[in-house]
């Protein structure tokens, strides 16, 4: 018996939770697939998979044996992409993930002279505002703003940002400035409905402080939100990159800085560690120069 195959087709069981589903997907017959996990449970010695009428399900021995099947693939897998050259030229596609503000702003930027310079790798562009499981959804690099909790993925941080509340000139003279994060009761605030948004407004780094905000206006976007302020409608709170357009032009300024939170960290990530292909290895070199050089973030 072929034991790497073996292994692939156990994998692929686990993975299912069917051997008729393992088989489709294998381009085996059920019966075949049986008989190679069978085989290879009795060379083992022990049962990998509990049978019912219903599914199939791992047993303890089998869970560790997945998990090290799965991490023997994959370097079998690296090894031969390594000795056919794959790690030599970027190809194939990369997929890039990130918020939607940020990878319309400034990824799909990188994407673009990327591929470029690298004209045997397509791009596909995943801009969501949630975080993306990377391994799940086939995903080669995210862009990630904010605090990352401990995982796997090997990260490299490229900047940072904050959280700036804004208004227009023209609002400003009208309804004045807020001196403080109370004064922010006595004027419009536009909110955004989008992932990370509260109405409980932090304040702070050393001496914290929360104002609970009563919104005149909420917006699905806040693209909609930052509309409404540079109109001179109202106060709101983004993102500092958000609003690097309208900073530049005046169009809106940023109030109560010395009350602002720790800013949060951007962190280019990738779930491939030293294993990483050719054209991962060269998106996030190539990016990590790009953002890190942009005043924006740094």
């Amino acid at each position: 018996m072929d034991r790497w195959q073996a292994m692939r087709v156990f994998v692929k069981v686990a993975e299912a939770e069917s051997f008729a589903d393992a088989g489709r997907q294998l381009h085996m017959s059920p019966p075949a697939v049986t008989r190679m996990v069978s085989a290879l449970e009795d060379i083992i010695g022990t049962r990998l998979l509990t049978r019912t009428t219903r599914s199939v399900k791992l047993t303890e021995a089998g869970a560790q044996y997945f998990a090290d099947c799965q991490r023997l693939l994959a370097d079998l897998s690296e090894a031969e992409a390594t000795a056919a050259g794959a790690y030599g030229r970027p190809t194939g596609t990369l997929t890039v993930t990130t918020s939607a503000m940020f990878g319309t702003m400034f990824v799909m930027p990188l994407m673009t002279e990327y591929l470029d310079l690298y004209p045997d790798v397509v791009g596909r562009g995943l801009f969501v505002d949630r975080v993306v499981g990377m391994v799940d959804e086939g995903i080669d690099v995210a862009i990630r703003i904010g605090h990352l909790p401990d995982s796997g993925l090997t990260a490299t941080r490229v900047g940072q940002v904050r959280r700036v509340i804004c208004g227009s000139p023209a609002y400003f003279e009208k309804h004045g400035v807020p001196m403080t994060p109370g004064d922010l009761s006595g004027h419009r605030i536009v909110a955004s409905t989008s992932a990370w948004t509260s109405l409980e407004w932090r304040f702070g780094v050393r001496k914290k402080s929360t104002v609970h905000v009563n919104p005149r206006l909420f917006c699905s976007t806040n693209e909609a939100a930052i509309s409404a302020a540079a109109s001179g409608w109202g106060l709101t709170r983004v993102l500092s990159y958000q609003i690097a357009p309208q900073l530049e032009t005046g169009e809106l300024r940023t109030i109560l800085a010395e009350y602002e939170e720790e800013a949060l960290p951007i962190h280019i990530v990738h779930p491939e560690g030293r294993y990483a292909s050719a054209k991962v290895r060269s998106f996030i070199d190539f990016s990590v120069e790009k953002l890190r050089s942009n005043r924006h973030f740094n």
